[in-house]
């Protein structure tokens, strides 16, 4: 698995959720809505520490890292995993490009 964090949704980390070098952006599952794998599950988003996470697929940028925990490998598995973030809507949109 292969997490990548586009630019758009970076800044949009950095300016608003106001996240700096050290901290972590865990993507993780939750009951309701869909994605292109699952129907039923979708993506939930929390600020946790990595280090006290047993990691599963990470992406570090400007010292801000994103990742996944094993705890969610039942819903990630197999599939890369994309973040990028829609101003119009001003929501991150969640791809998974080998679905």
């Amino acid at each position: 698995m292969k997490i990548s964090v586009s630019d758009r949704a970076h800044d949009y980390v950095v300016s608003e959720i106001g996240l700096e070098p050290g901290q972590g952006l865990n993507f993780t599952s939750k009951v309701y809505g869909a994605t292109e794998i699952h129907d039923g599950f979708s993506v939930a988003i929390h600020v946790k520490d990595p280090q006290n996470e047993a990691i599963l697929a990470q992406e570090e940028k400007d010292g801000i890292i994103y990742f996944t925990s094993q705890e969610d490998d039942w819903f990630f598995a197999g599939h890369d995993f994309a973040v990028d973030f829609d101003p119009d809507k001003e929501n991150f949109v969640y791809r998974f490009p080998n679905a």
